[in-house]
């Protein structure tokens, strides 16, 4: 057989294989029963499983602690609230210990027992490193926190579970629950006051990163119709970072859009849908919402996220929720509305910004 004939079998053969396989796969498709048992549906996973999953992983890392470790806000602001809160005598619970250093400022304040929770594989070196830094009167509890018992409740309950959105690092559900279950009447949640901000915003020209779409003349080429191909990956929506360059500064007076007391608050209380005004008082473009938190224990001592604090907390993120770009001029009202179906969650999270004109 010459080539050439062989060239034209190969190719008819392999045309006829894949029209039997297309006709194999819609047959499979089409049946109820077999599309079943060769296409199960995926394994839906609730967002707190899913974190729950994700927090083993990225709490072992090493370098996630030591981005913690070294924000220095953040540590001191830790090192103060129990110093000044925690009381020689009382027990504690420390929820998401990590390397256990929350843990060992707790101990040497002279806590009668510290009761150090974390079900990551950071637990082993914390466990390490209390023996080797003679910290004695610290239980390391390999448990997830909704697993953990005791006899009798504690006066304190220490915990970091901060996240970029604030809600994103399950605090509320981890700490309402050991709370109502192991927490003294009249114990201390430390720290349990906390502001959630969302501020429209302009980005400093030199950090700006339009959509792709807003485009119009990248020397002299057109991709205003990519509009029509806008992604469907919520991620796309949102951007993050640790930088004082990026918000050049927000258009309205910021104010925070939900605020929280771990004493007192219930997943069920969080509202799903916050819709609130600024009055624009600079001029700019506004870029986006600029989502971050301040966490607050005394009115001297105060941990802040926000992207234009020069004392922010460098190792956690701002969250920019992108919008069409617009120019907004003082005086105009920007009304912002915000769903969420999980705040923990923030690929529920939906987001709007209207505009009218001063008059």
């Amino acid at each position: 057989m010459s080539l050439l004939p062989l060239q034209r079998f190969t190719v008819s053969f392999f045309q006829r294989v894949r029209r039997a396989c297309s006709h194999l796969g819609k047959w499979l498709v089409d049946s109820p029963r077999l599309n079943a048992w060769f296409y199960p549906p995926p394994k839906v996973e609730a967002p707190a499983e899913k974190y729950r999953q994700f927090n083993e992983e990225y709490f072992a890392d090493l370098h996630a602690q030591e981005r913690m470790l070294s924000d220095e806000p953040r540590m001191a602001f830790y090192h103060k609230a129990i110093n000044r809160h925690i009381k020689p005598g009382n027990r504690v619970i420390d929820l998401g210990t990590g390397t256990g250093i929350l843990a060992a400022f707790a101990s040497r304040q002279g806590a009668a027992k510290v009761y150090a929770i974390d079900h990551s594989s950071i637990i082993e070196h914390a466990q390490r490193l209390a023996a080797e830094n003679g910290i004695e009167n610290v239980n390391f509890e390999d448990v997830h926190s909704s697993k953990f018992y005791l006899d009798e409740p504690v006066d304190v309950i220490l915990h970091e579970q901060i996240g970029d959105f604030l809600f994103d690092e399950a605090m509320v559900p981890n700490v309402c629950d050991l709370r109502d279950r192991l927490l003294k009447p009249g114990g201390l949640i430390l720290p349990s006051q906390f502001e959630l901000f969302c501020e429209p915003m302009t980005l400093h020209d030199d950090r700006r990163v339009p959509y792709i779409w807003e485009l119009n003349d990248v020397y002299g080429f057109d991709f205003s119709s990519m509009g029509r191909s806008r992604p469907k990956d919520p991620e796309y929506y949102r951007l993050v970072s640790c930088d004082l360059g990026v918000v050049k500064h927000f258009l309205g007076r910021p104010a925070p859009i939900v605020k929280v007391d771990l004493h007192t608050i219930t997943e069920s209380t969080l509202p799903l849908k916050v819709s609130f005004m600024r009055k624009v008082i600079t001029t700019g473009l506004l870029d986006g919402l600029v989502v971050y938190m301040k966490a607050k224990v005394d009115d001297d001592l105060i941990l802040s996220s926000s992207p234009i604090d020069p004392g922010r907390a460098p190792h956690w993120g701002f969250r920019v929720l992108r919008l069409d770009q617009r120019q907004v001029e003082v005086g105009d009202d920007l009304e912002v509305t915000l769903t969420v179906k999980d705040w923990s969650d923030p690929e529920t999270w939906n987001w709007t910004c209207g505009q009218w004109g001063c008059k």
